[in-house]
């Protein structure tokens, strides 16, 4: 949480791995006991799995996927809120286990999936309305199936989650998102693992082996992007030069568009009758100082 105010985050919703149900309740259970006294704010959780496709695990644990489990899913929410649910929605039971979350008030998002454009348009009409690090562990854009890649550039109804570290996306497909999507539609993350601030080295990531080199992680079995290691002002920073356009223009893309998307009231701009959550940045975008709630 520390490193996260050194980056300029004062809102974070930290995300879970795929992993067996008992340790993610215990995960979960830490992240409630740790929130109320944590630096910054954390309204809630990310839950990235286990709900997903085993064959777009990517650095996800394949041998704890498993099948959508409503009660699983209200457990979890009812030891600390989830405010993201990131799901494949084309394994059996992904659009009932999408409309019960949206009825819980969890932010449905695709991720780790092979769906096709008709799945993910059917799965918005159950309340699908993200997609988790837009491009990685999707099915990509064809001529003949535009996947969900095609569906996020196409469908204004979707908001994209981009990492913007230039290895997980090429900056020219950047250039082409920022070209096409609605700004609204736009939220940049940084999809960082917990050795972001380490310098490289071995490390692991949900009972996998991960090697950092060149401040880039990926799998030792594959050598899948294991997450990223990117600090949130660089990713507006890369943003910046690979747009052109003025902080003014782009900074939604890191904070009113996530609060309004998640529905999370009085922070994400600066206003009268909002939360002083404040960043100031140097002229190189490094962080000089992170206020949250004034302080």
């Amino acid at each position: 949480a520390q490193t996260k105010l050194k980056e300029g985050v004062t809102t974070w919703l930290p995300t879970t791995l795929t992993q067996p149900q008992e340790k993610l309740v215990e995960i979960v259970r830490a992240i409630r006991d740790w929130a109320t006294s944590a630096p910054l704010n954390i309204p809630g959780i990310h839950l990235e799995g286990p709900f997903i496709n085993r064959e777009q695990a990517g650095a996800q644990n394949p041998q704890f996927v498993r099948p959508p489990d409503l009660n699983e899913l209200r457990e979890l929410h009812q030891i600390f809120p989830a405010l993201i649910l990131s799901l494949a929605p084309e394994i059996p039971g992904a659009f009932n286990i999408i409309q019960e979350a949206s009825g819980m008030g969890i932010t449905p998002s695709a991720a780790h999936t092979k769906a096709d454009y008709a799945t993910v348009m059917t799965a918005t009409e159950y309340g699908l309305k993200h997609l988790t690090h837009f491009g990685n562990a999707m099915t990509g854009l064809h001529h003949r199936e535009i996947g969900v890649v095609g569906a996020g550039l196409l469908e204004d109804s979707l908001s994209l989650e981009l990492i913007a570290d230039g290895i997980h996306l090429a900056p020219e497909m950047l250039e082409l998102i920022f070209a096409r999507v609605p700004r609204e539609n736009i939220m940049l993350i940084t999809d960082s693992v917990s050795a972001s601030w380490q310098s490289d080295g071995d490390t692991s990531l949900g009972g996998l082996e991960v090697k950092i080199k060149d401040g880039i992680a990926r799998l030792k079995s594959n050598g899948a992007l294991a997450g990223s290691t990117l600090r949130y002002n660089r990713g507006l920073k890369r943003i910046h030069e690979i747009t052109g356009e003025p902080l003014s223009a782009i900074v939604a893309t890191t904070s009113w568009n996530q609060a309004t998307s998640l529905g999370l009231p009085k922070i994400g701009k600066v206003e009268s009758g909002f939360r002083a959550d404040l960043v100031i940045l140097e002229e190189n975008f490094e962080v000089s100082r992170t206020l949250v709630g004034g302080k």
